[in-house]
This record gives C-alpha cells, structure tokens and sequence, in this order.
C-alpha cells in the first residue's frame, strides 16, 4: 500500500525509496525530482515531531538530564540520528545518538530484541577501539527503544567530497582501497559484516584526515530479524542499501564478499559519480555494465570486475585478497596508510560549516586530558612534598 508525503502517494519499489532516502538524509546522490526541497523539509518536521528526541530538539531540556539535543542528522528505515552534545563530559564535546525503533508489539519479542541489541552494542564496542571505527560510548535502552551513543566525527563523506569537486583519479581510488581494505579485513576478523558500506558512510575526518566508516548495520539487521519473527506474516526487511547490495545480502543472506561488493560499488561511484541505480546491468549475468563509463587501467579494471561479481563464490573472499591483488599495481607501495597526511587529489574548496561553540577536536581533547592529569599529579606531589616537611618541622630536625 503506497505511504503518503504531504499528501502525494509514492510506490514501494527499492529504486523509489532508495531516492527518497537519500534526499530526505542530504548525504546521499540528490534530491528525487519527484518532491520539492519543501516537502522534504516538511517531512524533516515531522520526524522531529514524532520522536522523543526530535521533541527535544533546538530546546534546553536535556535528554536523560545530559544530552542536549541539536539536530537531526538522518532518518534511516530502523531509526532517527542526532548531533547531541554531552554537558556531563568535560569540555562538553558533541557526540551522535542513534535511536533504534524496533516495532514490536509483544514483551517476548520486545526481550529478544534487548538481548539481540546489547549483543551487538557489546560487538560496537570491541571493534570501537580502531581509529577508523567512531567510538561507542554509551548504549542504553529507554521506553521500549534502543539507543546508541558514538563519537562525532567532522567531516565531509565521500559522497559530498564528489558533489563539491568531482569525481576521484584512478590514483586516488587506489588510495582509498589502500585505506579502507585493512580497516575491512579488521571488522572481518572480528566475525562482523558491515553490510551498509557506501559514500554517505564514509567520512573523511577534519581533524586529523582519516577515513572513517560508520553506521555499522550489524544492530539494525538483528532488530530487523526480532521485528519479522514478531509479525506473522511479514516481508522480509534487508538492511543495505539498494544498489549497493549484491543479491545474497538482498535475501538477508550477507557473507563477508557482500561487503568487497559494495567496495566495488562504492569505487565506481567515486569514479565517475554516478548512483549504482543509475548503470545498466546485463540481461544475463545481472553484473553492472560500467566500462563505458570508467576509464582505468586494465588490472584495477579486472580487480573491480571481481569484486563486483553476481555470484559470491566469484568474488574475492577477503579484503587481504584484494590488497595482494593491487600490490602487484606499480604504484601500490607509493600510496599512503590511513594514519599519515592523506590526499585525494582533489583540490577540495573551502566551504562554510556547521561548527558548534565549545566542539574540541579529538587529539585537542586527548592533549587536555593529558594536561589534566599532568596538573593533578603535580598537585597531589605538592601536597606531598608539604606534608613530609610539615612533618619534619614538627620533630624538631
């Protein structure tokens, strides 16, 4: 049955809803042509009004008596993001809350998506301890909803980075591989599938130019099983991104290649800036036709056409297998790691942003912490010293 947006009904086909949601999240491809910038505001509006914390939002009331709540950053098909910042913390530094609505109806169901969600929560947190993976610092549940609360990163995705300067180099393709394939192999190790990875879901940190992965869909896709088993007769709920998704991930199937396929996506995007919805697909095989609209050399072209394979058996099986097949690239071992001074190629303009009075830096906070305890330590050795000599003048030496 068709939803309604300011009273225009819309269809349930992937391709409709996978525009809409990047319209209304402003860091996908583009606005739908479907609906003006007025009613996509209009339905920002009107999430905000219908979650607890959207209420909260732009007031001085303090969720949980410690987070103030100060935009919307997205609305996803499982729940609502927030920018908060924290007034316990010192320094008060901003952080992202994720609120996970798990639509279920009976307390059986309600206690399996609990433990599901705190299993998961517990995984975030384990894997949080990569500097490329946003830091979960808390998790709590509140009315029969699931909240996650991660580390802000500021910065541009990558999909924003194409919209304001164009489409990446081979060379700076290469470079992001060289970035994100360790991180990939490391999530991998650690038994988890990202199963949403994507330009919107990248981000290049400001502070200090890493390449960062977020929104991780383990959570979502356990809150999405606790939902189906809920319902008696259901449809089953993938969590991705269509287009991004290979057809095992689709049928909530997702291996580890599900992840090296949307890399492969992801790098045809940053290539020639064009949505996956947007490439023709062979009649046959399913496989998306992109040579016409990519130029690179012939082993990079031979590296994408495997990981984008239909079939999960053709792909390659681990990031690692990736990487063994780019170094033998001339260029390879001239590319940056993640953590030194990375460059894109792209000469990025400056751009007005959205900075909020009082956000600190992350190493600017770690070198307060740091200043801190150097103070405290001199401190309590001060008081020490005058307790030792007050000591010594009272006996009489």
């Amino acid at each position: 049955m068709p939803e309604t947006l300011n009273g225009k009904d819309f269809p349930h086909t992937p391709r409709f809803i996978h525009r809409l949601e990047r319209g209304i999240l402003e860091i996908g491809f583009g606005y739908p042509m479907e609906f003006s910038l007025a009613d996509l505001t209009n339905f920002r509006a009107n999430v905000l009004s219908q979650t607890p914390l959207g209420r909260l939002c732009g007031t001085k009331q303090r969720f949980r008596d410690r987070y103030e709540i100060l935009k919307i950053l997205g609305r996803g098909g499982f729940g609502v993001t927030f920018l908060v910042r924290d007034v316990v913390l010192p320094g008060e530094p901003l952080c992202v809350i994720k609120q996970l609505c798990p639509k279920v109806s009976d307390a059986i169901a309600l206690q399996r998506a609990r433990q599901r969600f705190q299993q998961e929560a517990k995984t975030l947190a384990n894997l949080g301890s990569h500097a490329q993976i946003p830091l979960l610092l808390d998790y709590f549940e509140a009315e029969g909803e699931f909240y996650l609360v991660q580390e802000f990163i500021r910065g541009n995705t990558l999909a924003k980075e194409v919209r304001r300067s164009g489409t990446f180099t081979e060379t700076a393709v290469k470079q992001f591989l060289r970035e994100l394939l360790p991180l990939l192999q490391y999530i991998h190790d650690n038994n988890v599938i990202h199963r949403d990875i994507k330009p919107p879901n990248l981000i290049r940190c400001k502070d200090d130019g890493r390449l960062v992965l977020i929104d991780f869909g383990a959570v979502k896709e356990h809150i999405a099983q606790t939902e189906e088993s809920s319902l008696r007769h259901s449809t089953t709920q993938f969590v991705g991104t269509v287009g991004f998704a290979p057809p095992e991930q689709l049928a909530s199937r997702p291996v580890y290649s599900s992840d090296l396929y949307a890399v492969g996506i992801t790098c045809l995007y940053l290539l020639s800036g064009k949505s996956p919805l947007d490439f023709d697909y062979e009649f046959m095989t399913g496989e998306v036709r992109w040579r016409d609209y990519v130029d690179v050399s012939d082993h990079l072209a031979r590296v994408l056409s495997r990981m984008l394979k239909i079939s999960a058996h053709e792909r390659y099986h681990s990031a690692t297998d990736v990487m063994k097949a780019l170094q033998l690239e001339a260029d390879w071992d001239t590319l940056r790691t993640c953590m030194t001074d990375v460059s894109t190629g792209l000469h990025v303009k400056p751009e007005p942003e959205f900075i909020l009075e009082g956000y600190i830096p992350p190493l600017m906070r770690q070198a307060e912490a740091i200043r801190e305890r150097r103070a405290k330590f001199q401190a309590r050795q001060a008081r020490s010293d005058r307790a030792h000599l007050k000591l010594y003048t009272s006996s009489g030496f």
